[in-house]
């Protein structure tokens, strides 16, 4: 058999999950933005992936959580924001960045749950600054929406110009005020069909085993990585180290729970219970 083929996102905030597997010759790195990689392991391109919770909710194929560390907050998220025109009970339509799932969903969901707002969604190219509303040809206007889901390194290097938006909401910090509970955004993940063979288990094991040696030297990742994502500095180190989560603790879990079945049973996503590898 083949290196073990592993779906990872390069944004900054995955270095303490993925920074160093690509040493090891039983594995295989592919790159790609997170809302992709779901559809890429459920399609079988790649063997484990770190997706985000909403793919595990809607993947056609069953997919397993592998308690190897994951992408989440415990209040402020700082990369998962909305910026709007009017305040968030006001909101009516949400271009929300199509990179993400679960940054889109649990957007919605936390206007449903404060303020009962039920939001259209139309899909947007931050970047490009082009929208796609369903059924409607490209808007390409270059000019930032009314209200607008960011995520990812975009909030910090493609922000929009400072004081265009009268608002500005954390979800994480939004999720945690709401909740009383912290926020996991990805997790590693396999198809369920593949959850009982030894080489998901071993790789389940080295991604641990990597997540915590990262864990001892994360600032050293971060400042070797900084300029190249051009983050300023002082931002990137406490982006990484206090703003981010990437154990999977008890908390976590009855997060991920929790998340999984308000989203579920608001018909945001359906309704599954987590499953995780080894039935742990």
């Amino acid at each position: 058999m083949g290196p073990m083929r592993v779906g990872f996102v390069k944004y900054l905030n995955t270095l303490p999950l993925v920074q160093g597997l690509e040493a090891s010759r039983e594995l295989k790195l592919i790159p790609a933005v997170p809302s992709r990689l779901g559809e890429m392991l459920a399609g079988g391109e790649v063997d484990v992936a770190l997706c985000s919770l909403v793919d595990y909710a809607t993947s056609a194929v069953p997919l397993t959580l592998i308690d190897a560390g994951g992408i989440g907050c415990d209040g402020p998220t700082l990369t998962v924001r909305v910026f709007s025109d009017v305040a968030a009970s006001e909101i009516k339509t949400l271009h929300a960045d199509t990179d993400s799932h679960t940054s889109v969903v649990l957007a919605r969901l936390l206007l449903r749950l404060s303020h009962g707002v039920d939001v259209g969604i139309v899909n947007y190219h931050a970047r490009e600054q082009v929208s796609t509303a369903p059924g409607q040809a490209a808007d390409a206007s270059g000019q930032w929406p009314g209200s607008v889901l960011l995520i990812g390194d975009k909030v910090v290097t493609g922000a929009p110009p400072s004081g265009r938006y009268a608002h500005e909401f954390d979800l994480g910090e939004w999720w945690k005020a709401q909740t009383g509970l912290p926020f996991v955004y990805a997790v590693w993940m396999c198809r369920s069909a593949d959850a009982g063979r030894a080489e998901i288990g071993t790789l389940a094991g080295l991604l641990e085993r990597q997540r915590l040696r990262n864990t001892a030297r994360t600032a050293w990742l971060v400042e070797r990585a900084v300029d190249e994502r051009h983050w300023p500095r002082a931002l990137a180190h406490r982006y990484v180290t206090e703003y981010l989560r990437y154990e999977l603790g008890p908390r976590q879990r009855e997060a991920i729970a929790f998340f999984l079945a308000q989203a579920g049973s608001a018909g945001l996503i359906p309704l599954r219970a987590p499953r995780w590898l080894g039935g742990v």
